[in-house]
């Protein structure tokens, strides 16, 4: 892959994808929209104490924990769909037709969701979709009376899973807040990386004396949707906004020869920058 816009020359295609007017205009059209873009090339690596610092910043932290707790949910009733639906007496073919429905209604209302995220400009409280939309489909696995009717756990199952998937509305979030190339790229892969914990997490949940209806499994899931529709997603809008009211406090109280001089000297980088804003 080339370097960047300007550097495509090679001895294959010694004329580049671009002309020199052509390279001024993209290389603009990025360092507008985010200045911190120009902070690396893809070919530099970033040393350990760079890794370590990005770490460090905790103002990612946030959205770390939503990583690893937002998705655990519905991991468990994903795994076990399968072998559930043959316990309740569907064949082979049956179990696989019936697969179908949930992952076609995820990807409407997982495009959807995201759509709405942009229009609105918000991701704390939309995000928290996902965690609204599996709690009724938990009350109701726990509530109705066992045992359950073979096409009512279906259909509850497929609501269930059905739900609008947040994952990539938090990845762009992440990005979003990262502020800097080198933090942008410790703090995706370890939000991912808490993620996949999540993942693993969420396989283990459901155990076999617990079984075939898994109440106490779901009723700890439960308590997680209710976490994070009443606890966790709204603290997280109110950090960032509490941050955003910090920054621009201070930045309000300087002159314009004051802010000026600070975004020509400052050594603050990313997100802890004055003039940079977290998303929320």
């Amino acid at each position: 892959m080339p370097q960047s816009p300007a550097r495509t020359k090679s001895w294959w295609n010694p004329k580049g994808y671009f002309n020199e007017k052509e390279e001024k205009i993209i290389v603009n059209s990025v360092i507008r929209d985010d200045p911190q873009k120009g902070g690396m090339f893809n070919r530099q690596g970033l040393s350990v104490r760079q890794i370590w610092e990005c770490s460090k910043d905790y103002d990612m932290w946030p959205l770390f924990a939503l990583g690893l707790l937002f998705g655990l949910p519905k991991y468990p009733v994903n795994q076990y769909l399968s072998l559930s639906f043959r316990k309740l007496g569907f064949n082979v073919i049956e179990t696989n037709l019936l697969s179908i429905p949930w992952i076609v209604g995820s990807c409407i209302t997982m495009l959807m969701i995201t759509a709405l995220s942009e229009l609105i400009n918000n991701r704390s409280f939309v995000s928290m979709a996902e965690d609204a939309w599996l709690l009724p489909c938990f009350v109701a696995l726990i509530a109705l009376p066992d045992p359950i009717g073979p096409w009512v756990y279906f259909a509850i199952s497929t609501v269930l899973l059905s739900f609008p998937y947040t994952h990539p509305i938090q990845v762009a979030w992440t990005s979003r807040n990262a502020g800097s190339v080198q933090n942008r790229t410790v703090s995706a892969s370890l939000y991912n990386m808490f993620v996949q914990v999540s993942g693993i997490i969420g396989a283990n949940i459901y155990q076999p004396d617990d079984s075939p209806r898994y109440f106490k499994a779901n009723k700890g899931l439960l308590v997680i949707c209710i976490w994070m529709c009443l606890i966790q997603y709204p603290s997280t809008f109110f950090y960032y906004r509490w941050r955003n009211n910090q920054k621009a406090k201070k930045w309000d109280a300087m002159t314009p020869e004051e802010q000026r001089i600070y975004l020509t000297t400052t050594t603050d980088q990313g997100n802890k920058r004055l003039d940079f804003r977290f998303a929320t």
